[in-house]
């Protein structure tokens, strides 16, 4: 599927704010309209979905004021303590070794247990639930691979609705179903379902990777952690610094022009065409960060980034990426004042994803 790749960060901004450019895909994008998309392309349920990610004017605003009222400010906070603890506990689990997967047993487990919590999602499903996702973002995998994985996400989150309704608890899914059933059907029951999946996946995988790449340049940069130990840093700098130099999410489908969109240059994106945002390039533009964007640097007075978005659909889960990250981060350091990555940088792989920026694995050495 051709699209335009947007890098540009000025021109992202101008886009990402500009009413002629839709995400939705039903209403925006001719090929979708017309059945030209192939039920195996492997980004389909990225634009398939129907919740606020995928929705336009007046439809997004909607939806996204129903999820916010479960997502409030009060209800991140106060998981601070509880992201503190399971800090703990799993400094503790990956004390009782020498060596350990920083992704698999640190970056990965925090922020999963944090959203399943948030969303009420029992602890045994936890792991079925990781598996769906990462099929999700793993856009290499085959078809049955896809099909089973969003099989299980429907299944896992239509039970958990299913539960809530019959027990609410104090959790945003019970929240979510208030606002589906309470307010004379303002929610649909597949907007209610896809809302969760976009919470859910997007609520920990981007989070992982924010984790998972501030280890791996402190790692790699050891410079730059003594600048933090030393007080010359701070753990905020340090956590912008990953999010701009590398965004969670390489590159986000899609958008679609409402009409013809002029550019500059005679370049003329043309209406119904699809736009790819380009986030993991777009933290590195030299016109914003000079001819050193492409390094790690934590004291960099300009770390302006994108890694949240902008304009209306800017990420609702952004204040509680950033308290995980603030209380993780530090953790982990204080735990373990020598840790090393266990093999050479060169040999870590990156994830098989065309929208998600992680590593497969990130082996370290505690001591």
């Amino acid at each position: 599927m051709e699209a335009w790749s947007v890098n540009d960060q000025a021109l992202i901004k101008d886009l990402l704010t500009d009413p002629r450019v839709s995400k939705d895909t039903r209403r925006h994008w001719p090929a979708w309209i017309g059945g030209e998309i192939p039920a195996e392309w492997p980004l389909q349920i990225w634009v398939a979905v129907q919740n606020m990610f995928t929705a336009y004017g007046g439809e997004h605003k909607r939806l996204r004021t129903l999820v916010s009222k479960a997502f409030t400010a009060r209800r991140t906070a106060a998981l601070q303590p509880r992201i503190e603890e399971i800090t703990a506990s799993l400094l503790d689990r990956m004390a009782e070794g020498d060596t350990a997967d920083a992704r698999r047993d640190f970056a990965y487990p925090l922020p999963i247990s944090v959203i399943c919590e948030l969303f009420g999602v029992a602890a045994e499903v936890q792991e079925e639930l990781h598996v769906a996702v990462d099929t999700i973002f793993r856009t290499t995998a085959t078809q049955q691979e896809r099909e089973a994985g969003q099989a299980s996400l429907y299944g896992i989150l239509t039970a958990l609705v299913a539960e809530r309704r019959a027990n609410p608890a104090d959790d945003m899914t019970s929240g979510l179903i208030a606002a589906r059933d309470e307010g004379d059907g303002a929610l649909s029951e597949s907007e209610l379902i896809d809302t969760l999946i976009l919470m859910l996946s997007a609520g920990h995988e981007t989070t992982v990777n924010l984790l998972d790449n501030a280890i791996h340049a402190l790692l790699t940069r050891p410079d730059q952690l003594e600048l933090v130990r030393a007080g010359k840093a701070s753990w905020d700098d340090v956590i912008d610094e990953t999010l701009r130099a590398e965004s969670p999410i390489s590159n986000l489908p899609l958008r679609y022009a409402v009409e013809d969109i002029e550019i500059g240059g005679g370049v003329t994106i043309a209406k119904g065409d699809p736009i790819l945002v380009a986030y993991g390039a777009v933290g590195r533009d030299p016109k914003v960060h000079g001819d050193d964007a492409d390094t790690f640097d934590v004291t960099r007075p300009n770390k302006d980034h994108l890694a949240f978005g902008h304009g209306v659909h800017f990420c609702l889960g952004a204040p509680l990426a950033r308290l995980e990250a603030q209380i993780a981060l530090p953790a982990l350091f204080a735990r373990f004042p020598d840790l090393a990555l266990a093999v050479p940088a060169e040999e870590l792989e990156p994830m098989e994803s065309f929208i998600s920026n992680g590593h497969k694995t990130l082996p370290v050495r505690l001591r």
